[in-house]
């Protein structure tokens, strides 16, 4: 059986150890297809990974036009370094890593050294902008919040700087785990925690006053 028929979503019946095991080995098949370039594995990849890696890069960017050429580079990345995965970690962990990494590069072209200064000195290219990406997989978010409220949860988000609204997508929207994020943010875990922990805090105030109490008291 090719590494492309062996991608396969999971079950929510499953327990969490045969999951682990199931995303362990499909990491281990997808890192021996890389390597040996087989034919349709990309194509697999990009179908079941696109519409999470753009969203991811959206967010981070705030601006679509840069979001969709960071993504063509993405898999550009992944088709040339394949052979780096050597699958011991998700292949999404990886896949957001390489984007992140595009973004700090992107950005040290106009003269900006880190991440940390994406929320600094914004020029219009920056500016929140509003978007939303179609996706047949639900994101935590959306299992517990209807249309409107994605909307108010998708613009809190927008107000956030860059790093928090980061680790609040990362862990809500595509369920990474904290290490996880640390990894792709190559930051410490508690930093990880601090950041998850103060863009909550932060959303919190928006989405009160965006409310439907708010509304009605108006």
């Amino acid at each position: 059986m090719s590494t492309s028929a062996s991608v396969h979503p999971f079950f929510a019946s499953a327990s969490a150890t045969a999951v682990d095991e199931q995303v362990r080995e499909e990491s281990l098949a997808v890192a021996q297809g890389l390597k040996r370039q087989e034919a349709g594995l990309l194509d697999t990849l990009i179908v079941r990974y696109q519409h999470r890696l753009l969203r991811y890069l959206l967010y981070l960017t705030s601006n679509r036009e840069m979001a969709e050429d960071l993504f063509q580079e993405v898999w550009m990345r992944v088709l040339v370094r394949g052979a780096q995965f050597n699958g011991k970690a998700r292949f999404d962990t990886w896949l957001f890593t390489i984007a992140r990494n595009l973004v700090i590069d992107q950005r040290r072209k106009r003269t900006m050294s880190s991440l940390d200064e994406l929320f600094e000195g914004r020029s219009d290219d920056d500016r929140p902008m509003s978007f939303e990406i179609a996706d047949s997989e639900p994101t935590p978010l959306d299992c517990f919040s209807n249309l409107e409220d994605r909307q108010r949860i998708a613009a809190a988000l927008l107000q956030l700087d860059t790093l928090h609204r980061e680790v609040l997508v990362l862990r809500f929207h595509e369920e990474l785990s904290l290490e996880e994020i640390a990894t792709v943010t190559r930051a410490p875990l508690s930093t990880v925690k601090s950041r998850l922990y103060r863009g909550m805090a932060a959303m919190k105030p928006y989405l009160e006053q965006t409310g439907p109490k708010h509304t009605e008291a108006v």
